[in-house]
Parts: structure tokens; sequence; C-alpha cells
């Protein structure tokens, strides 16, 4: 079974790399951007077949390694 995690930082989390891209694309001409925030993507495939306990492995998979629980939020959604 085969689940997609995205992981972004907190609303009220300052985002650098995020403003860094924003200010390169405006320079670039694209003025009508208002914001951009970047974040993480993990594509993460288990052998297991019941969806409510695949889950919540990949759950577990985020708070303990994938996410940094004090300024990123995550959603995972089955592909």
């Amino acid at each position: 079974m085969k689940f997609s995690v995205t992981v972004t930082l907190k609303k009220d989390v300052l985002d650098p790399q995020g403003k860094v891209v924003q200010n390169t694309l405006i320079n670039m001409g694209m003025s009508d951007l208002k914001s951009i925030r970047q974040g993480k993507h993990f594509e993460i495939d288990v052998s297991e077949n019941d969806q409510t306990v695949a889950e919540k492995k990949i759950d577990e998979m985020c708070r303990k390694l994938l996410v940094n629980l004090i300024i990123e939020d995550y959603k995972i959604n089955k592909i």
C-alpha cells in the first residue's frame, strides 16, 4: 500500500527558503505571486494490507523521524 506524506512548516514559522524562492520568482517577472512556502514530500510503500493499520504505521514514522512536530505539520494521503 502506497502513501504520500507532505510536510510543511507551521503557519506561524518563518520560511526563509520559501521567501528566497518567492523573491527570485518575483524578480523573474512573476509579480502576481502572493506567497510561496516550501516543504518536504515522501512516498512510502508498506507491505500492510489493512489501510487503517498502514496509516497508523505511517503516522508513527512521521512522529518518530520524518516530521519535527514543534515546527512542522504533515498530511498523509493514500496513493
